[in-house]
């Protein structure tokens, strides 16, 4: 699933930033100026302090992998559920897809629940909300606490989608800030992977124990870290705010100069008017708004999710063999593609990633649509399996190396300090409402025509290419005032 591994959805730009790092190389060259430190004053707040930085990030993508494995539950069980409880069609698109209406309510609540019980309180609300899910789903007896299990671990992880990415980008120095959130993404496709896997080696029930692990372990290393320092200061505990910043950079690291700029950060957000939902038709911001969201239209409308949700059950209709041999090898292509599109992000710029990844989103779909036609039509049917498998693969390594997370980053990027919040909530919610209905109506548009459903997702993979060559500017190496003139000119 799409992630928005860094957006600013509630509280008008929490980490633009981490978000103008995220410009920046990984590895700084000696003697670069990293917005106010010198490299030797990162150097300096990192000794005897890297190890707590390294440990929040750890105990934050916990939740990141939670995310993952809700997401690829679905796929590797859909059989196993159906035949156990009995399902119809309609019901396990209900189960499948309700997972997306949980995620949207809590992706619009996260910002005012992080900002009210803090980035810690966040996280662990959503540990306990996933647990209880999981333990529904792994109890129940018939289709409505199946749904009541899904709809739970989906809002755990619509709040995570958020909180996560906040907390690692507020407790990062600022030249390993751009590394560590795209752990983010990566963690989420290494659950989704992990959790295809699992699927396919052991029962239905228990895979959904295995959600367990990672809200369990998320919970426990909450105990041994801070929370996030610009909360803190935005919130006004001061004592608080300077401990946690002093946990964070070492006992002797010299925090003053940090300590200010975050100071006068949040007075700067405090003093921003609020933005309305009416004043983003203002001419000036409406363009943003359009890319913004035809972006998250276009990103979800390529049908990743109905893909990933049902991949194993698509792999049977194809006619292969063995549908556990397609899961793994969908399980095992996302990871090291996530990598190398996390690579590129920077070197080549957003534009030409998305394109070639849309360009390879057209290739996969239109080769599983063409098999599909070749079965029905009784042609070349040793070919058909292995058509959809490889159209399949090459449909979700396009995906993941661009139109995976290329999106949430230009979504980030184009919207005005001031409208940051009301803009990113309604992208947010737009995304979360085209998931749904992607994931929702696969499997009809399956049963009404196969070939027709991979050829509809092929034909909004050639639309994107012609919106983003059109309409959306690079971002890359833009400060955000270029980006507004180019978006505005």
């Amino acid at each position: 699933m799409a992630i928005g591994q860094y957006k600013d959805v509630e509280n008008g730009g929490e980490i633009v930033n981490g978000l103008e790092d995220l410009e920046k190389p990984f590895i700084q060259q000696e003697g670069e100026i990293v917005g106010s430190y010198h490299e030797e004053d990162d150097n300096d707040n990192e000794k005897g302090s890297l190890w707590m930085v390294l440990l929040c990030t750890f105990v934050a993508v916990c939740g990141s992998f939670e995310f993952g494995s809700c997401v690829g539950y679905s796929a590797p069980t859909q059989s196993a559920i159906s035949e156990d409880l009995k399902l119809s069609l309609a019901q396990f698109s209900t189960f499948g897809s309700i997972l997306t209406i949980g995620a949207m309510f809590g992706a619009i609540t996260s910002g005012r629940i992080a900002d009210f019980i803090g980035r810690k309180g966040a996280m662990r609300m959503s540990a306990c909300f996933c647990i209880t899910g999981w333990l529904a789903v792994y109890f129940c007896q018939g289709s409505f606490s199946l749904d009541i299990g899904r709809l739970f671990t989906g809002y755990g992880i619509g709040v995570f989608s958020y909180v996560v990415p906040i907390f690692i980008a507020e407790i990062s120095p600022k030249n390993l800030r751009g590394g560590l959130t795209t752990l983010n993404q990566l963690m989420i496709v290494v659950g989704s992977s992990t959790a295809f896997l699992l699927g396919t080696v052991i029962p239905w029930r228990m895979l959904a124990l295995t959600g367990l692990v990672p809200c369990i372990l998320l919970l426990v290393g909450l105990f041994f870290i801070p929370e996030s320092p610009r909360w803190l200061a935005k919130v006004g505990y001061q004592k608080e705010f300077q401990v946690a910043l002093r946990r964070l950079r070492g006992k002797d690291a010299d925090i003053t100069r940090e300590a200010a700029e975050i100071q006068i950060y949040v007075e700067t957000l405090h003093s921003l008017p609020k933005a309305r939902i009416q004043d983003l038709f203002e001419s000036k911001y409406i363009r943003s708004v359009i890319i913004g969201l035809m972006l998250m239209v276009f990103q979800q409308f390529v049908g990743i999710n109905g893909i990933n949700f049902y991949a194993s059950d698509t792999f049977i209709q194809a006619g292969l063999s063995s549908a556990k041999a397609g899961t793994i090898a969908y399980a095992c292509v996302q990871v090291p593609i996530t990598v190398v599109g996390a690579i590129l992000m920077d070197k080549s710029g957003r534009r030409p990633l998305i394109m070639v990844s849309a360009a390879g989103t057209f290739l996969g779909s239109f080769l599983a649509g063409t098999s599909f036609f070749l079965k029905g039509q009784n042609l070349l049917l040793d070919w058909v399996p292995i058509m959809a498998v490889g159209g399949v693969l090459i449909y979700v390594s396009a995906f993941s190396i661009g139109m995976g997370a290329v999106p949430w980053l230009i979504m980030s990027e184009i919207f005005p300090l001031n409208i940051k919040g009301v803009a990113g909530s309604l992208v947010v919610l737009v995304n979360w409402l085209c998931a749904w209905a992607v994931s929702y109506t696969f499997n009809f548009l399956m049963s009404w025509s196969s070939p027709g459903t991979f050829l509809l997702y092929s034909g909004f993979s050639l639309l994107t290419i012609i919106f983003v060559a059109k309409v959306v500017p690079e971002t890359k190496g833009k400060t955000l005032e270029e980006i507004q003139a180019c978006i505005n000119a």
